[in-house]
């Protein structure tokens, strides 16, 4: 496979917790940033969790000169609050983000200022102008807490219109929900880009624990022949590096405009993919 110039391939970290963390991401940014993506994505935990950590790791990255794009959500947030954060990405030339409804923490009720990720675009458009690329999130699969499949994709497309400029998928393992996702998009009157989320397997057991939280389908034969492989480490790997490999591949045959691989803060695996693909 050839390299395409127009495809957009980027990848997406979480903030470390601990130095030693930071010193990992460190290394795996190192890595990383050979295979020149186009962004490098920084999530934020519930209710802004990780706010500060997240804002830490992307003007480290900046400085780097990579360029880093923070995830922002509203839930929990108040108006003031995201104003600030906003002033501040604007301040260090930050000119990317993923804007997302996001979790409220355990225990906590209130929801703040902003209850849809819908909201929370228009609100960055009214206060930023055209100054942010921003990113949604998408879900071939349904969100786990949609009513239904038609809502879902309402919701998807209420977040387009309120002014975003493409969007990222959850991670998924069926070619088939994604391009369905996409031509029902289309057909509501999206176009945008709709980039995969590409989740490399190296633990399936911790794969198939996060697919069952947030309604990622691992098709029956995929589990049967991880579950063959036991506790046979190596195998799990190889057999996941194919799977995955050929997911992406038959992504960008079918058009897919390109990828964005959830690192879980590893290089080993999306790196082996990536240069695998010729990207």
């Amino acid at each position: 496979m050839t390299d395409n110039p127009t495809r957009i391939c980027s990848v997406e970290f979480f903030p470390p917790a601990t130095e030693e963390g930071a010193e990992k991401l460190r290394a795996t940014r190192r890595q990383l940033r050979q295979l020149n993506p186009s962004f490098f994505s920084v999530t934020y935990g519930a209710g802004g969790t990780t706010r500060d950590r997240t804002l830490e790791t992307v003007l480290e990255m900046k400085a780097e000169g990579l360029n880093a794009a923070p995830h922002l959500s509203c839930i929990g947030s108040t108006r003031d609050n995201l104003r600030q954060t906003l002033e501040r990405y604007k301040e260090e030339g930050i000119h990317h983000m993923v804007a997302l409804r996001g979790d409220l923490p355990s225990g906590v009720v209130d929801p703040g200022d902003f209850r849809y990720a819908n909201e929370l675009v228009e609100f960055v458009r009214a206060e930023t102008g055209d100054w942010f690329h921003i990113e949604v999130a998408a879900y071939p699969e349904v969100h786990p807490q949609a009513r239904n499949a038609a809502k879902d994709l309402q919701n998807f497309v209420r977040k387009m219109k309120a002014g975003a400029d493409s969007a990222i998928t959850q991670y998924f393992y069926n070619t088939d929900a994604y391009f369905a996702f996409v031509d029902d998009a289309r057909a509501m009157g999206v176009e945008a880009p709709i980039y995969p989320g590409i989740m490399p397997i190296a633990n399936f057991s911790k794969i198939a624990r996060f697919s069952e939280a947030c309604g990622a389908e691992i098709p029956r034969w995929m589990q049967r022949k991880f579950e063959g492989f036991g506790d046979d480490a190596a195998s799990v790997r190889a057999y996941g590096l194919d799977v995955v490999t050929t997911l992406c591949e038959r992504l960008l045959a079918g058009g897919a405009p390109g990828l964005h691989f959830y690192t879980l803060n590893q290089a080993g695996l999306t790196s082996t993919i990536w240069q695998r693909l010729g990207l």
